[in-house]
């Protein structure tokens, strides 16, 4: 007997990418169980795969950023002066990014390279180990959102969240529509997703010195002044991370999806007074935030 739940749910995250360095993702999840009828006549009951799976989807690799353990741009190790977190050096064709978290923000991926396959393995055996034994069959699958206007990959944190946002190198897929004086206009949309494509979007409120920033020694000897810096404590720790400017987009405001609204909108005003314009921004799959500026 199987049991399938379509659109389970969707993860957001980003993943180190040998080419294009830090990447925002967005995937939608579904899944099929095969088993045996338990003693309520069921495969497993459709609240325990909505919450208890999702929960470890979750928990495996949902705003995190993942780690492409085998590849040989990525340098881990463990930070001697706070328990409980790692740095993260990456060297990329396009760039280089350094970092400090909490162990928790990150997930390794035993591959070369982080790809739609090898995520799907890692969260199957990952969940199989949680299954009941009446559960003897598990297909997941992975897929993006099929988009079919212009669409963006951005990567940020979200110092002031309690919940996982706050980590600082998690991502998202997002398309956005733009509409100048009522009309669609997909000449802007192409614009803002070419700047804001695999980019790192920080606020300026975040930004520290390079003294400041906690990084390996390795990292420190990389710095110098391509790199921008950015650190803030959160409940789950200290994060910090070095992006080179080429990568880079520095707000005036929080990166939350409404106040990178009305960053898009106001921008668009300032080089079109005499327009007003309309911004919906995606954070993900089904979601976001409208602007009217």
């Amino acid at each position: 007997m199987q049991l399938f739940v379509n659109d389970l749910t969707v993860i957001d995250f980003s993943y180190l990418c040998p080419k294009r360095g830090i990447v925002g993702e967005s995937w939608i999840v579904d899944v099929l169980l095969d088993g045996a009828l338990n003693d309520q006549s069921m495969v497993l009951d459709f609240g325990i795969v909505k919450k208890q799976i999702k929960a470890i989807i979750d928990d495996a690799v949902d705003h995190k950023l993942l780690l492409p353990s085998q590849a040989k741009g990525l340098h881990v190790t463990t930070s001697e002066s706070r328990q409980g977190h790692e740095f993260v050096d990456f060297y990329s064709e396009r760039a280089n990014y350094f970092l400090q978290s909490p162990k928790q923000a990150f997930a390794q991926i035993d591959c070369v390279e982080i790809s739609i396959e090898d995520v799907t393995k890692h969260l199957i055996e990952v969940i199989k180990k949680q299954l009941p034994s009446n559960v003897t069959g598990l297909e997941l699958t992975l897929r993006p959102e099929i988009i079919e206007s212009e669409y963006y990959h951005y990567t940020h944190g979200l110092k002031k969240h309690d919940g996982n946002c706050q980590r600082i190198a998690h991502g998202h897929r997002s398309k956005i529509q733009l509409f100048r004086n009522d009309e669609r206009c997909s000449a802007l949309e192409a614009m803002w997703c070419q700047r804001w494509q695999d980019i790192y979007i920080a606020s300026i409120e975040d930004e520290v010195s390079i003294e400041q920033v906690e990084l390996s020694e390795q990292a420190k000897a990389e710095l110098d002044d391509n790199y921008r810096f950015f650190a803030y404590q959160a409940p789950q720790g200290q994060f910090d991370i070095a992006v080179s400017t080429n990568v880079l987009e520095v707000v005036d405001v929080d990166s939350t999806v409404e106040l990178l609204a009305d960053f898009i909108g106001r921008q668009l005003k300032q080089q079109s007074p005499q327009d007003n314009f309309k911004v919906i921004a995606y954070e993900g799959v089904a979601k976001g935030a409208i602007a009217y500026v």
